[in-house]
């Protein structure tokens, strides 16, 4: 069943004062909340509170990288959130990128792809009751061997974010589900092909999952807003790769070129019209539900909605909350 999600917490909301919209949004029709972890607040805090808030929502950790926590702990985190919201937990494994990895955290980003394979078998086991080393080559690779000492009756859905085929494949074989960002609804075709013949080694269909970036109004200041968060993490190596693989290297060439060179104004102006429109959705409410319904239909089994303000705007959480609303309202 498709389900349309939002990206807490809210720009300018204290965490504690998030109630309100939750509940709003909750009876507007959105089924899922989901976070990030980055230089925000963590990618767990805020969906325990939504979920005492509002227990039937579904909670999304996405994503979590398998560089900056080590596997017991990230273990004992997932176990937390499906003890919060049992059968309804989706706990979200990335390589990140070298900038949050190293940048950020002083940790040598190595191998990432063997990173979140080997953190992935290591999670399910652990997940499941299972001591580490179950997952043996796993275990021995990244060094460790543990037991969680209150495994969930319910373990969380096991989700990979994947930015290129490679990392897609071992999704299709492995995990509960893929999730994906910066893509159009016709990229979704790409994706999915990109598994085409991998074995499954689970029972269930490969879910998909895809963060949709939004952007209230039409003119100049909405369109800036789009172009400077391209251009900010487009330029970031895992995701130049995957828009080269998803065919928009050469669109990107010269942006990429001018932010490399220093110059961030001109690889903010260089970025084409067609980008710009394929990977954010900007507008009205009901043109913006439109095109959320165009991922559904392509084969997204949650949409998850992160909203952007126009450049310059004064746009309150109340205003976030009242567009997000009626956006939910029409898809």
């Amino acid at each position: 069943m498709s389900q349309v999600g939002v990206t807490l917490p809210f720009d300018g909301l204290p965490l504690h004062q998030h109630r309100e919209a939750i509940e709003r949004l909750a009876d507007a029709g959105i089924s899922e909340v989901s976070t990030g972890e980055s230089n925000g607040l963590d990618g767990l805090s805020p969906l325990l509170l939504a979920s005492a808030w509002r227990p039937e929502l579904t909670l999304s950790a996405s994503v979590v990288s398998a560089f900056t926590r080590g596997p017991s702990i990230m273990a004992s985190t997932a176990a937390a959130l499906a003890e919060a919201a049992p059968g309804r937990a989706r706990f979200g494994i990335g390589a990140g990128s070298d900038r949050i990895v190293h940048d950020w955290n002083g940790i040598a980003f190595d191998k990432p792809y063997s990173r979140v394979v080997h953190t992935l078998r290591v999670l399910r086991a652990a997940l499941s009751g299972q001591r580490a080393s179950a997952a043996a080559d796993s275990a021995k690779a990244l060094g460790v061997d543990f037991k969680l000492g209150r495994p969930p009756e319910q373990p969380p859905a096991l989700v990979v974010a994947a930015l290129g085929p490679r990392m897609q494949r071992f999704a299709a074989a492995e995990a509960d589900g893929v999730s994906l960002n910066f893509l159009s609804s016709d990229d979704v075709a790409t994706v999915r092909a990109a598994a085409d013949g991998v074995t499954r080694e689970l029972p269930d269909p490969l879910g998909v999952q895809a963060r949709v970036f939004v952007v209230p109004g039409e003119g100049d200041a909405a369109e800036l807003s789009a172009r400077r968060m391209i251009a900010a993490y487009l330029t970031v190596p895992v995701y130049a790769n995957f828009q080269s693989w998803l065919g928009r290297g050469e669109q990107l060439r010269e942006m990429s070129e001018a932010w490399n060179s220093g110059d961030r104004a001109k690889a903010v102006e260089v970025i084409p019209d067609e980008v710009v429109n394929d990977l954010f959705l900007i507008g009205s409410p009901s043109t913006t539900a439109r095109r959320v319904r165009a991922y559904l239909d392509a084969g997204v089994e949650i949409a998850t909605l992160a909203l952007l303000p126009p450049h310059g705007a004064t746009f309150t959480p109340s205003d976030q909350v009242d567009y997000l609303c009626e956006l939910a309202g029409q898809v």
